[in-house]
């Protein structure tokens, strides 16, 4: 592909703003501590707050759909089920692994399935439609009996109940682009005061640790180093095509997982068709970034220099196929479809 084009996207993936609000203005920063020892503490809080809080699901007056959620503090000698032990709504969990000061951490993000959804997950790449509330944890230190007590406590710092636009997902927090796509839509329908009823959406809630949120920033009133929990609800999804070829960027998920990055983790990138064998290895498991624009980004997904929207246009129309009707060819391309043989460039 041509270079022009590769310093184009990495350019335009440079700004992407990492933030959930679209007017995070204030933003203070904090000194930058390490990232493997902030982790370990975030994971511990994470970890604390789950195992002496228990978590409420209620729906308000007259719905059965709302999936709201509060957590209380389990009080000494409290019979209530924890989070961390609540069989109903059983915690998941998701590793993420990523590069920070030249040192790959392994981050764990734990998160609930209130429910699934019913309609179609989003990949990493996508557009959401969700309402949310967002709590940081802090800790506080309260006199009990004379003795100084201190347990972990959650403060809202943010709330979207009836979302009136959508959150591009690589335009926010990293816990964010890595959980959503676990989940589905559902259902909605138009009510005749103007309102919409959404069903069967997808529902969870995350925990994020404060290096896949904000870590030494503090936006929005959130304190720096905070561990973040987000209760939300899928309600729609939008489509997008970064790179204008044509496909959808989901689409051009190679390896179906329903996760696209712009550089893999210390291996050739699995959603760059024409990366594998191209790569230069330059240390353990550490690979050189050179050709490793991955398609959802590349406007020539099998860099033969002709574009992917050249070769998926249906001669015989001038339209583009829709992806599924997307040719295949002879030549090297075993099957592959024509915009991924650098071997097949002119057949209708």
């Amino acid at each position: 592909m041509n270079n022009i084009f590769k310093i184009f996207f990495l350019f335009t993936l440079g700004l992407i703003v990492i933030s959930c609000s679209k007017d995070d203005n204030n933003n203070n920063v904090a000194p930058l501590r390490d990232y493997s020892e902030q982790y370990a503490k975030d994971l511990a809080n994470v970890e604390t707050f789950m195992k002496t809080h228990y978590m409420t699901v209620t729906n308000s007056p007259g719905a059965t759909e709302d999936q709201n959620v509060t957590f209380t503090l389990i009080p000494s000698g409290g019979t209530q089920v924890s989070i961390w032990d609540d069989q109903n709504y059983p915690k998941k969990m998701r590793e993420v692994t990523v590069n920070q000061n030249d040192v790959d951490i392994v981050y764990k993000m734990y998160y609930i399935e209130l429910r699934q959804g019913t309609g179609k997950s989003p990949s990493n790449v996508d557009r959401v439609l969700t309402s949310y509330r967002g709590e940081y944890i802090f800790s506080t230190t309260e006199q009990v009996n004379g003795v100084d007590v201190t347990t972990l406590k959650s403060n809202q710092f943010e709330e979207s109940i009836n979302p009136q636009s959508y959150f591009n997902l690589t335009g926010v927090i990293r816990g964010w682009s890595e959980i959503f796509p676990q989940f589905k839509t559902g259902t909605y329908l138009g009510n005749s005061d103007g309102t919409i009823s959404y069903n069967d959406f997808g529902a969870g809630v995350m925990f994020i640790p404060s290096g896949l949120a904000y870590f030494n920033s503090s936006p929005g009133g959130i304190p720096s180093y905070s561990p973040l929990i987000f209760s939300f609800k899928l309600y729609e999804i939008q489509r997008i095509d970064h790179d204008g070829d044509g496909i959808f960027s989901y689409q051009e998920d190679l390896n179906g997982d329903g996760y696209l990055y712009s550089f893999a983790d210390g291996i050739p990138n699995p959603d760059n068709t024409n990366a594998p064998g191209t790569s230069v290895l330059i240390g353990p498991n550490k690979y050189s970034k050179e050709n490793e624009v991955p398609d959802f980004l590349d406007v020539d997904d099998d860099g033969d220099y002709f574009t992917t929207k050249s070769e998926i246009k249906n001669i015989s129309t001038g339209d583009s196929h829709p992806f599924a009707d997307i040719p295949t060819c002879g030549g090297t391309g075993n099957g592959k479809k024509k915009h991924l043989d650098p071997s097949c460039h002119f057949q209708p």
